[in-house]
């Protein structure tokens, strides 16, 4: 008899869990009414603030010794020149890539070796940069490109967030009383956020021979703009 109760309360607590189961399958595969996809967007353009320039010095000799040397002492002598401007967020430097690498003639044999340094200058302060990527002796300007700093487009993007939910509740609550409904509740809700630049950057490739033409120039330097956009979307259930 102990052994036909013993089965029979497994059982019995078998068919509860299954039960169990079954109601909360039913739940929450149950329809569910009155929702309604949404989304919103705010956007607004900025001008671009923050200047990258690319200077590099390229070198060759018989041997990988002796355009490392050189390559050292131009990045050396440059960052000498540059330091006494540099000013936190308005003129940065920093190392770029460093590559050295053989040369080889028809046959695949090794005639010598070349190789290029690079100093990275960048910041707010567009004159100031642009007048020392002209002056800095030994560096010609390789690359040059405007961006929104982090602290601008953090500055913005709180602003154009704000807008864009205030949309979107706004929206939801057009949809909800066009239908019929007095209100909603939020469901589920995703923001992204972007930006899109749409001025043409300016590139600079400057030959060897040009360097010293260019050597106490300032280098011309516009800023472009950038389209900040922030997309609200998700869904509603109206009530």
């Amino acid at each position: 008899m102990k052994h036909t109760f013993g089965s029979l309360s497994a059982l019995l607590a078998g068919f509860t869990l299954l039960s169990a189961s079954a109601a909360l399958q039913a739940q929450t595969s149950a329809p569910v009414y009155n929702v309604v996809q949404l989304s919103a967007s705010a956007q607004q353009e900025a001008v671009q603030d923050w200047l990258t320039v690319v200077l590099t010095h390229q070198a060759q000799a018989a041997d990988a010794a002796s355009v490392q040397r050189q390559l050292k002492e131009a990045a050396d002598n440059a960052l000498r020149h540059i330091r006494p401007r540099v000013q936190e967020g308005e003129l940065e430097v920093s190392s770029g890539g460093f590559t050295v690498h053989p040369r080889h003639d028809r046959e695949g044999q090794i005639i010598g070796w070349q190789g290029s340094a690079e100093l990275l200058l960048q910041g707010r302060d567009v004159a100031r940069i642009a007048a020392t990527a002209g002056d800095t002796p030994g560096m010609a300007v390789a690359q040059m490109s405007f961006s929104l700093s982090h602290q601008a487009r953090q500055a913005l993007e709180e602003g154009i967030r704000s807008q864009a939910i205030a949309r979107f509740k706004a929206t939801a609550q057009q949809v909800a009383k066009d239908f019929g409904f007095s209100g909603y509740t939020l469901r589920e809700v995703a923001v992204s956020e972007g930006g899109q630049e749409y001025a043409i950057r300016p590139r600079l490739m400057v030959a060897a021979d040009a360097r010293a033409a260019m050597a106490s120039a300032p280098v011309p330097a516009e800023p472009g703009k950038t389209l900040l956009q922030v997309t609200v979307s998700g869904s509603v259930q109206l009530q």
